[in-house]
């Protein structure tokens, strides 16, 4: 089985790929579409159950598409949850911007997992790469590496911030189309350029020595 691509293995790579991070064209796609089609059929038809019922049409398509490749159909189950989510609640509540609820909610998570983590003092960046990369806690002890680790924490910590500060205020406003298009616009393009900054910050670190192990 091929290894599997993750943003946090493009990060770790000895080359940024930048198609990795991002989960590939069909990543790309699994990502926007359920939005896309969301925010075209409401526009459209003006009809929240319609508008919900294309978009998880949509991503079940996905999994269908990942089973018939034989590929790991995981992420989009996983996707095809966030979406049954989201249009239930916007469903229930009659309010198309209440579709991306979801989201925003998952965001906010993020960003409050990785400013404990830096309260903590055990960045969230830091404990991820550096259980990839092999390091277990030894990357604490190297002040070089730990200032970097807690500076590309606050680099995705920016990410979503930025995220909420911009759709928060969208969301309480009723604005669905903006909303919809901050949300895409905000995605994939924000995180791959936040994965090659933090690609470009930990490349050149030098190599962690247990000194227990140095004679």
């Amino acid at each position: 089985m091929p290894e599997k691509k993750t943003a946090l293995s493009a990060i770790t790579a000895t080359e940024f790929d930048a198609m990795a991070a991002i989960g590939g064209v069909r990543g790309i796609c699994e990502s926007v579409f359920p939005t896309l089609v969301f925010l075209i059929i409401y526009a459209v038809f003006h009809g929240i159950e319609i508008a919900a019922g294309v978009s998880i049409a949509a991503a079940v398509v996905a999994i269908v598409g990942r089973l018939i490749s034989r590929i790991d159909p995981s992420p989009a189950v996983g996707g095809l949850g966030a979406v049954v989510i989201s249009a239930v609640m916007a469903w229930r509540t009659g309010q198309a911007a209440d579709f991306f609820v979801w989201g925003l909610i998952v965001n906010v998570a993020y960003l409050g997992a990785l400013l404990t983590s830096i309260l903590v003092r055990w960045p969230l960046l830091g404990v991820l790469i550096g259980a990839i990369r092999g390091q277990g806690t030894l990357w604490r002890k190297h002040r070089p590496t730990l200032r970097r680790y807690y500076s590309v924490t606050w680099m995705w910590a920016g990410l979503f911030a930025l995220r909420a500060a911009v759709q928060l205020p969208l969301y309480f406003s009723g604005a669905t189309n903006a909303l919809g298009i901050a949300k895409l616009g905000m995605g994939i393009p924000l995180f791959a350029l936040v994965a090659w900054l933090s690609w470009l910050m930990i490349r050149q670190l030098d190599p962690i020595v247990d000194p227990a192990v140095v004679e």
